[in-house]
């Protein structure tokens, strides 16, 4: 992603592209799910338009197992993964002896590629970085992760429990500068408890969070077994959103008539985005649509949504495979859909891991995958510039244009886009015509390195934009040392 330096160089790089999904070959084709739920029941309401079939290929498995806790890890299950910066992180539920209480950990590991095993720093299978907190409603339980980047901070969603993990669960949140060492927030008390509306023989509560950041909102999906709107056995996924992670903010609920005011501990959840325990979901810009992983029989189902949840715009799609415990998508840090590299505007990458065997509880996290192809997500101003945010593409003037917040920054050296996009398209994209050119970086246009090391080039109005070595060295631009005092001047700070 493309930035202007922050005041203290501490702005985003443009970075190259995520590494490229590796996978076996297999045939994929597009399987409908029977009973799924379809366009909401409103006579008043014009006929939605059919849900359109999605075409799918490379359906993909991971030869063996890829997340792990290690000889002593009873279980593992439950991961939510991030695809940033050329790797992908996972933080998953397990259980280590001598970490934290005896209960449920998280722990994390990354991985440059889906297909092999994951592992921590210095090559052992995982880390602990999560656990409970004694005389807290998370004391004995912390489990079912969901990790989410905004504003420069990573949060983390669980579950928490203090004692018998099938009573009185709640949500809690902490958040981290690193995704390593996270401080609770919200006082350590839960921000989303069970509503208690209905009292069911499965007690579970509130629990299995999945969050995501959507148009300045933090979206929270999760199960209620307490709701009114889960069914008999307590299965279904209920929604909140909020303007703050803490979710203590301008809180609203889904419901029948779309996002209410609401409290994340009180008031009627009456409406269900689907019908399961233990999903994911994430918003896919090449579709306009959530996208909600859940496990059927046939597999784990992606059924979708459209943005204000009025309708299904797509039908359900099916990722073969075993399972044992709930999916965890791969996703950007916000919770978005990774976007393909090589095919942005026809071509959605939806890959998931999870546990596959019962050793007695869920384990042997596996990678499975298909992509959502033939698409035509560019050619509407709008899905456009959500898509190629990052990318280059040819510009009139036969430079190259990177599209970054509804703009365009222009680059005179193709050479100098390809270090410093996500990737450069090799056609125009008549969509992003009407873009404004919001920059220009000429070539050999001058370089500064701030103190701590940080580059930047500096655009044609003398505005700086941090960018690799790589990047300075292919624009034939001089480098120059400064101070952090002119480093910051440049920045506009």
């Amino acid at each position: 992603m493309i930035e202007r330096a922050s005041a203290r160089g501490r702005g985003n790089r443009l970075r190259s592209s995520l590494l490229a999904l590796s996978a076996t070959a297999l045939l994929a084709s597009c399987t409908t799910v029977e009973g799924a739920p379809g366009p909401l029941d409103d006579p008043t309401s014009p006929t939605p338009p059919p849900s359109a079939t999605l075409t799918t290929s490379a359906a993909r498995e991971s030869a063996a197992v890829v997340l792990a806790g290690g000889q002593p890890a009873p279980y593992n299950y439950g991961p939510t993964v991030v695809a940033e910066e050329g790797r992908y992180r996972a933080w998953w539920c397990s259980q280590l002896p001598g970490v934290g209480p005896a209960g449920d950990d998280v722990l994390h590991a990354a991985s440059a590629d889906l297909g092999t095993p994951f592992t921590a720093d210095g090559g052992a299978p995982a880390v602990p970085v999560f656990a409970g907190q004694p005389g807290g409603f998370d004391a004995m339980h912390t489990c079912d992760p969901s990790v989410v980047r905004a504003g420069g901070r990573y949060y983390l969603y669980y579950t928490g429990a203090a004692g018998d993990h099938a009573h009185g669960n709640a949500i809690g949140v902490a958040s981290s500068a690193d995704g390593m060492s996270w401080r609770r927030e919200s006082g350590g008390r839960p921000v989303v408890t069970a509503s208690g509306e209905v009292v069911r023989a499965n007690v579970y509560g509130a629990g299995q969070p999945s969050a995501l950041f959507l148009d300045g909102w933090f979206y929270l999906m999760f199960t209620d077994t307490t709701a009114a709107g889960a069914g008999w056995n307590g299965a279904g996924q209920f929604v909140l959103r909020a303007k703050d992670a803490t979710f203590s903010d301008r809180v609203q609920a889904l419901t029948d008539r779309g996002f209410q005011p609401a409290s994340a501990t009180r008031g009627s959840r009456a409406r269900s985005v689907v019908d399961a325990f233990s999903a994911d979901w994430m918003w896919v810009e090449a579709l306009d649509a959530f996208a909600i992983a859940h496990q059927t029989a046939a597999g784990t189902t992606v059924t979708f949504w459209d943005r204000d949840f009025s309708r299904h715009p797509y039908r359900p799609l099916i990722i073969p495979g075993v399972w044992q415990e709930g999916p965890g998508l791969v996703r950007d840090p916000g919770g978005r859909a990774p976007v393909s590299t090589t095919d942005p505007c026809g071509v959605v990458p939806v890959d998931v891991l999870r546990a596959t065997a019962l050793n007695p509880a869920p384990t042997d996290i596996r990678r499975f995958g298909l992509d959502v192809v033939d698409l035509d997500a560019c050619e509407s101003p709008r899905r456009a510039r959500a898509v190629l945010d990052g990318f280059g593409v040819p510009s009139p003037t036969r430079t190259v244009d990177i599209v970054r917040d509804g703009g365009k920054i222009r680059v005179e050296r193709r050479s100098v886009a390809e270090k410093i996009a996500r990737g450069v398209l090799g056609e125009r994209v008549p969509a992003l015509d009407d873009l404004p050119v919001v920059a220009t970086i000429p070539a050999q246009a001058p370089a500064l390195r701030a103190p701590d090391g940080e580059v930047g080039l500096l655009d044609s109005l003398g505005r700086l934009w941090t960018v690799p070595v790589e990047a300075v060295e292919a624009n034939g631009s001089r480098l120059r040392e400064v101070s952090q005092q002119e480093w910051d001047a440049a920045s506009g700070r």
